[in-house]
């Protein structure tokens, strides 16, 4: 086994200037770090040459991070400070000189796993080379030996994949750095030793002592100097292979130069592990930018699939798929590292759920992506009567479009209306960034939206447009909708509290036994917990209370109080606060902002007409489950029947449509469990309902510019009648309701 030992002496290494760089990035970024896509693009490299089948000499090397070492390596992201290597000659059994260079690092404070180990100190590190130096002495040096030992071709030999995968590719990522050809291709030394002796365990247990002691060889125990002592032992391993085992190096690890972009089919199968999911992507980064953050490992062709939200802008998350499970487990490893000033989360994901996302099966898509190292960029807004020669005449002769109009693909409804999108083909790097130059452009009278794309966004944008309907269809509400049984009290009585930064798997139930005894004091259907637009949990819940004393006692109690391993703050508020936030406002330490639209439009006069359907449910089981000041006017609110309780037991039945309450966006979550109706309770409710006038319809995916006249006009035949349109109030008016009440509403 290597003995412990601190000292920093060296065998041979290239003289250690007394040069400084100043101003050197610090790991935080201090001075407002750039985004990587403002950020300059890296000199362009040459595609590095394809190792040769039969390496005439082997340079094994070795490496250390200021951070954590072994089988962390790289994890930490923190940057190269050692680098130890010597050729070995494959023919002769001779070897070269070994060397030992330290690497100067921006932030020169080592982890104490580190500083233990190598002995090293900041004051040290900072009389070393940057890292571009020390690469162009490692290539002349290498030269050098490998003339000296009969010259041929050489391939990097490392102690497993890390050093070159996890440290030195991602590093020279970030500093800009064209890493030399001979860092594209490694042999492993795990996997040669495996090859020759299985039975030793498997290739990513093994260590340098442990493949020592299994073939029996005794290494220098005096030797203690970091780094030294691995290489020597890994020499003397390679030298046993080759004259003992007649072991040949043919097969080395290959680290792909660049990102392939492609089509990516659903009838393809995709392993579950070789997905990760990453999260908190800025919104304007491409597959380029998320493959540059995954520099050093080999994502498969196509592999990377930016996720879009309800609306078909990026959400900042991605799907990326890697070529084996071996490459995926080391990009888990990069869970919040930096892409600029970002962090990013890397999770486990499936290969259905990339499937989802990145596959296609439309013919027209995959001709239009059948075509190699092709830039794609994405048109947004596009008037609905552009021709493809209107959106060529757009990007000028000075950035032509791939194959002209058939380098155009344009996103249409199933119908065949046009949604205003399209997609662009550019031969190369320089022209479409000559086309992003005109975004924002005007074609017409509208402005032009242009993006960074990828295939499996264009697969996205078809797959969302084509397989959901214009208007998704509901059922109608089984039972009548009727007013809550407990008004809202007057405006300033914080008899109500909020619950803030719940875990997203926290039940109705997981509150009451949060709230303790302060359940008791909860309101008949009181509790409501908040989802986002996507119908997620966003980790906020409103909870009414009896009065505002038991509401302030409540909050003092369960503030900061642990739900799951999650401390929740809860704070005592009104119950205007908390309609607003279920309505689709904010409420925030800075004040309330309004929900997307007023709430008298949310319900005509005739709402509370509704009878009740004893037939389908017991009277006391029906009340609503949200304030009636929320939707109608307090004048017509009939009176609270007797409550029952605040959560309905197993045996009660509700059989409630909850999006009758509140549309979309937001949607807010039910207080009840939504079961299968029975046949008998749910037959003669259609009649009851639609025979009432005052039905509320859900209109989803409407454009965000869609007025009222649009929405008339869209329905036809059920528009209001002519003496009505006088009460209908443009969007725009701020100080009038965007929809006062008419006379009569006609049930759809």
């Amino acid at each position: 086994m290597k003995p412990e030992g601190k000292s920093p002496s060296t065998v041979t290494s290239p003289p250690l200037g007394p040069e400084r760089r100043g101003g050197g990035r610090g790991a935080g970024g201090g001075r407002g770090e750039q985004q990587p896509w403002l950020q300059p693009s890296p000199p362009r490299a040459m595609t590095p040459p394809p190792p040769p089948p039969h390496p005439d000499s082997l340079v094994v090397l070795f490496g250390a991070t200021a951070g954590a070492l072994g089988a962390k390596l790289g994890s930490e992201e923190r940057e190269l400070i050692l680098l130890v290597w010597q050729v070995v000659d494959l023919r002769s059994r001779k070897v070269g000189t070994l060397h030992k260079s330290l690497v100067r690092a921006d932030d020169s404070e080592l982890s104490e796993q580190c500083r233990e180990a190598s002995g090293l100190s900041a004051e040290g590190l900072g009389r070393a080379e940057p890292l571009d130096k020390v690469l162009q002495q490692f290539s002349q040096l290498v030269l050098g030996d490998v003339e000296l030992l009969g010259g041929g071709s050489y391939t990097l030999c490392t102690d497993g994949p890390l050093l070159v995968r996890q440290v030195l590719h991602p590093e020279a990522s970030r500093k800009n750095l064209v890493l030399p050809g001979s860092f594209f291709s490694f042999y492993d030394l795990r996997r040669e030793f495996h090859a020759q002796r299985p039975e030793a365990g498997p290739a990513r247990d093994l260590t340098v002592a442990a493949m020592a002691q299994n073939l029996g060889l005794e290494t220098d125990a005096a030797e203690d100097d970091f780094g030294v002592w691995e290489v020597k032992t890994m020499v003397t391993i390679i030298c046993h292979l080759l004259s003992e085992q007649n072991h040949s190096f043919t097969e080395p690890e290959i680290v792909k130069c660049k990102y392939d972009s492609g089509p990516c089919s659903k009838a393809e199968v995709v392993d579950n592990e070789t997905v990760v999911r990453a999260r908190g992507l800025p919104w304007q980064s491409s597959d380029q930018d998320i493959a540059r953050f995954f520099k050093g490992l080999n994502i498969a062709k196509g592999g990377v699939a930016l996720c879009l939200n309800a609306q078909g802008r990026r959400n900042g998350e991605a799907l990326v798929r890697f070529v084996d499970s071996e490459q995926r487990d080391l990009a888990l490893e990069r869970h919040k590292h930096h892409m600029g000033a970002r962090y990013i989360e890397v999770y486990k994901a499936s290969g259905e759920e990339f499937l989802k996302i990145a596959g296609g099966t439309s013919h027209e898509v995959a001709q239009f992506l059948s075509r190699e190292d092709q830039v794609i960029i994405r048109m947004r807004g596009l008037p609905f009567t552009a021709t493809p020669a209107d959106v060529l005449a757009f990007l000028g002769p000075e950035c032509p479009v791939t194959g002209g109009h058939e380098g155009l693909l344009f996103v249409r409804y199933p119908d065949g209306r046009p949604t205003g999108d399209a997609f662009a083909l550019f031969a190369c790097e320089e022209l479409a960034q000559s086309a992003l130059r005109k975004h924002k452009g005007i074609l017409g009278k509208r402005y032009i939206e242009l993006f960074r794309s990828t295939a499996a966004e264009v697969q996205q944008v078809l797959n969302r447009y084509t397989s959901s309907p214009l208007i998704p269809t509901l059922p109608a509400p089984l039972i009548p909708v009727l007013p809550a049984p407990f008004p809202l009290a007057g405006a300033g009585v914080r008899d109500c509290v909020r619950l803030r930064g719940l875990p997203y798997t926290a039940s109705i139930d997981d509150i009451l036994g949060f709230l303790g005894e302060a359940a008791g004091d909860i309101r008949p259907h009181g509790v409501h917990m908040v989802l986002n637009q996507q119908g997620r949990p966003s980790g906020d819940a409103f909870i009414q209370m009896k009065s505002a004393d038991r509401a302030l006692v409540a909050a003092q109690r369960c503030h900061k109080k642990m739900m799951k391993e999650r401390y929740v703050e809860v704070f005592p508020c009104s119950g205007e606060e908390m309609s607003l936030v279920l309505m689709g406002g904010t409420l925030s330490r800075s004040g309330m902002s309004p929900p997307p639209c007023k709430l008298p439009c949310l319900s005509p006069p005739t709402y509370a007409a509704f009878q009740t359907a004893t037939a389908v449910i017991p009277t006391e089981a029906t009340a609503a489950l949200y304030p009636p000041s929320a939707l109608l006017p307090a004048a017509r609110a009939p009176s609270a029947p007797t409550p029952v309780t605040y959560y309905p037991p197993p045996a009660t039945q509700l059989y409630m449509n909850y999006t009758t309450y509140y549309p979309s966006p937001p949607v807010s979550p039910t207080t009840v469990g939504y079961l299968t109706a029975p046949s008998a309770a749910v037959a003669p409710a259609p009649a009851s309902v639609l025979q009432q006038p005052g039905a509320l319809v859900r209109m989803q995916g409407l454009p965000y510019t869609a007025g009222v006249k649009d929405i008339l006009s869209f329905f036809q035949g059920y528009q209001l009648a002519p003496d009505d349109y006088a009460n209908l109030v443009p969007v725009g008016d701020p100080p009038r309701p965007v929809l006062q009440a008419p006379k009569e509403w006609v049930c759809l």
